[in-house]
């Protein structure tokens, strides 16, 4: 999939690439796919042909990435030394949040996932620890996610469907607060000083406000907060 989405964002720059691990460590293709999904004009060579050049290729190459996806470096899952020694792992995780953040449609299959191996030498000989490592969201944090987003898709993907949803909310409103002899006709000017919030909570939850605990007419701002 990654190495298809490569080839099709690269088509016209006449780059293919095969391996992931043989393509992508020197920086070339990075620099390409940069420049072409985020018009990043980085300053360093097209192509690298030393090990110190395609070093400091990379270094300029990820810390763009790294400005781009507003990620701080503990939360980075790839370095320069990694990518330049052809680690498959961490060149896929460095692609999948390239991918993420510049191409959200792309179909990228959750809960893809591999088993890391860590060898440690010590002076008692070879030390291994077996991991399982997500490479892709795993299905569970994608449902969680969706629900907690559901709002926020709904106002950039379905910006037309909201006058709706405000409509199901006044109705919902009006017939709780309705019996205290309220009516409201606008979500966003009548809730912003608390009061109508306030009081739905009470109709809700089956209990009277004090009117001394707030201020039933606030008309300053510390009185709405």
């Amino acid at each position: 999939l990654l190495i298809d989405w490569i080839n099709a964002t690269l088509k016209e720059e006449h780059i293919v690439v095969k391996s992931l691990e043989e393509d992508l460590y020197d920086g070339l293709v990075l620099h390409h796919l940069l420049e072409k999904l985020g018009s990043l004009k980085l300053d360093v060579d097209k192509i690298a042909l030393t090990e110190r050049k395609q070093r400091q290729k990379l270094t300029v190459i990820l810390e763009a990435v790294a400005k781009c996806l507003q990620l701080e470096e503990s939360q980075l899952k790839w370095s320069v030394e990694s990518i330049l020694t052809k680690d498959l792992l961490s060149t896929l995780h460095l692609l999948v949040a390239v991918a993420k953040h510049f191409a959200p449609n792309l179909a990228m299959p959750p809960n893809v996932q591999v088993e890391t191996i860590t060898i440690e030498n010590t002076p008692r000989g070879l030390k291994t620890a077996n991991a399982v490592e997500y490479i892709t969201e795993n299905k569970e944090n994608l449902e969680t996610q969706s629900k907690d987003d559901a709002f926020d898709e709904l106002f950039s993907r379905a910006p037309d469907k909201l006058d709706a949803v405000k409509k199901v909310f006044l109705k919902f409103v009006n017939e709780h607060v309705g019996k205290l002899g309220l009516n409201v006709k606008d979500i966003e000017s009548q809730f912003a000083d608390g009061v109508i919030l306030l009081l739905l909570i009470g109709q809700l939850e089956g209990y009277f406000l004090n009117l001394r605990n707030f201020f039933l007419t606030p008309s300053s701002t510390t009185e709405m907060v």
